[in-house]
């Protein structure tokens, strides 16, 4: 996936590039307009964003269960975009957003027992930008996602042994067995309301073609949390959520006027 987005980053600069060079073989820019120029149409593609998540406060846990701590690396959230120009305010768009990504954790202790932990998460709103035309072919953009953002932390711990049709039912019906006692499987839940600024700037490859890089942060407010979809969880700490900076790209189908 890394892998992917940096290749992604590479085409980007050699895409910019070779479309400013051949301008200037073929016809000289005009000079730059700013908010003169009146933005029209819509476009919808594929996003990539980079979470830059504080995973210290949900680690500490991880690691006082003997479960194994994520690490540093940023998530790899993806998603897509759609968005088109009001007209009655001159440069303004609205639209809708989402995007989504996961890390997971793996432990194995000295007694067979392994222990999952999956982290994921989610937003999607309604977006709201401001576009100023820069020069030809260049926008930069300003604006906000509100909307509704989610994480959710899966636990799974696990013996290794066979399951079989009885030792399921089991827990159900209150008998203790070794099955019940060392398998176990937990979803929790939280829900936000969310806030995203951002700035980006996009460059028409083509006038139906264009690219986008820029950074953003994901805020999120208020948050209710609830066990495996049924029973409200109290006492998650504050720090437990999915707040932080990102850095974003996409790639958008559409119409560019330059």
């Amino acid at each position: 996936m890394y892998k992917l987005s940096i290749f992604l980053f590479c085409l980007f600069l050699t895409i910019t590039t070779s479309v400013f060079a051949q301008d200037d073989d073929d016809e000289p820019l005009p000079p730059p307009h700013g908010h003169s120029q009146t933005k029209i149409g819509g476009a919808g593609g594929f996003t990539q964003n980079f979470l830059f998540l504080d995973f210290n406060p949900i680690n500490q846990f991880l690691r006082n269960n003997n479960a194994a701590p994520f690490n540093q690396s940023p998530i790899v959230m993806l998603g897509g975009q759609g968005y088109g120009y009001i007209l009655v305010l001159q440069n303004v768009r609205i639209g809708g957003i989402g995007a989504s990504g996961s890390v997971t954790s793996k432990s194995l202790d000295g007694l067979g027992i392994e222990r999952d932990v999956n982290l994921s998460v989610g937003y999607g709103g309604v977006t709201i930008d401001y576009v100023y035309p820069v020069m030809s072919r260049v926008d930069v953009t300003a604006g906000i996602v509100l909307g509704t953002g989610s994480m959710n932390i899966k636990m799974t711990r696990d013996d290794g042994s066979a399951k079989t049709w009885d030792g399921i039912w089991n827990p159900v019906n209150g008998f203790g067995s070794k099955q019940a006692i060392a398998n176990y499987s937990s979803t929790l839940s939280g829900s936000f309301f969310m806030y995203q600024p951002n700035i980006n700037v996009e460059v028409a490859v083509l006038r139906w073609l264009g690219l986008r890089v820029g950074v953003s942060y994901n805020g999120l407010a208020g948050g209710s949390w609830k066990v495996d979809d049924q029973y409200d969880l109290f006492g998650v700490p504050d720090n437990i959520n999915g707040k932080g900076f990102m850095i974003n790209g996409g790639i958008f189908l559409g119409t560019f006027i330059f």
